[in-house]
C-alpha cells in the first residue's frame, strides 16, 4: 500500500531549509504577493520529489496548497517526474485533471515550466488540444503561459499546428513572461513553418517574442526578422 504523504515530504524537504541566508526566489519568478519561501535550492527540491513519484494524488494536492512555495515546486515536480514514466491513459488523465483543476496554485512561470510540457502535453498527444486554446484566452496569464509552454511537447515529436496556433492567438501578448514562453515555443517548433510564420508576423510581434523566437535563426535571418518589426 502506497502510504507516501505530504507531510513526510515536507518533513524531508524541511532538512534542507538554510539556516541563514536562504536563497530568496520571490523577485526572479515574479510570485503571488502570499507565497511564502524557506529558501530551499531547486536542485534538493527534485531530488527529493523524485523518490515521492508515487505519491497518492490527494497528498500532491495537499502540497499544492501550500503557501510555501518549495512545497508547490515539489507537487508539480512530482506531477512531472510521473508523467514521464510509462502510464496508463486514466493515469495520465488524473495528472491533467489535477493540474487544470488546481491552475490557481500553480502561479508561477517555474511551476508551470516544472510541469506543463509532460503533464499536459502527455495526457494530450493524441487527443484534441480545444483546453489549451481556451486557456490561451484565459485572463490569468500563468494559463496563457500553459497553452503555448505545452506545444513543446508537440513539437519536438514533429506536431507544431498547435505551436503556431496558438503563438497566433498571443501576438498581442501583454505579460513579459507569456511573451517569452512564445518565442521559446516558435523557436522549439522552428523549420520552415517559423519562418513562414515570422514573414506574415514578425512585423507586429513584441520585441521580447521576436528575439527569442529568431535565437536559432542565422546572423543575415536574425537581422532580416528584426529589421521587419514595426517601432
Amino acid at each position: 500500500m502506497n502510504n507516501l504523504t505530504a507531510r513526510q515530504f515536507i518533513t524531508e524537504l524541511n532538512v534542507y531549509r538554510p539556516s541563514s541566508s536562504p536563497v530568496d526566489y520571490h523577485g526572479s519568478l515574479e510570485a503571488d504577493e502570499t507565497d511564502q519561501f524557506i529558501g530551499v535550492r531547486m536542485g534538493k527540491i527534485f531530488a527529493v520529489a523524485k523518490s515521492y513519484t508515487d505519491m497518492p494524488l490527494k497528498e500532491v494536492e495537499i502540497l499544492l496548497e501550500s503557501p510555501v512555495h518549495e512545497y508547490r515546486v515539489g507537487a508539480v515536480s512530482i506531477m512531472d517526474f510521473r508523467a514521464r514514466k510509462k502510464l496508463t491513459d486514466d493515469q495520465r488523465k488524473a495528472l491533467f485533471d489535477l493540474y487544470i483543476r488546481r491552475h490557481d496554485r500553480i502561479n508561477s512561470w517555474d511551476l508551470v515550466d516544472r510541469s506543463a510540457i509532460h503533464v499536459l502535453g502527455g495526457y494530450l498527444i493524441d487527443k484534441p488540444r480545444d483546453i489549451l486554446y481556451r486557456l490561451a484566452r484565459s485572463p490569468h496569464p500563468y494559463e496563457r503561459r500553459s497553452s503555448v509552454v505545452t506545444t513543446i511537447y508537440f513539437s519536438k515529436r514533429g506536431d507544431t499546428g498547435d505551436a503556431f496556433g496558438i503563438a497566433e492567438i498571443l501576438l498581442d501578448e501583454k505579460d513579459e513572461l507569456v511573451r517569452r514562453a512564445v518565442g521559446w515555443a516558435l523557436r522549439t517548433a522552428g523549420g520552415k513553418e517559423l519562418l513562414t510564420f515570422l514573414d506574415k508576423h514578425a512585423p507586429a510581434m513584441p520585441r521580447l517574442m521576436l528575439t527569442v523566437a529568431i535565437e536559432k535563426l542565422t546572423p543575415s535571418q536574425r537581422k532580416h526578422y528584426r529589421a521587419l518589426r514595426h517601432e
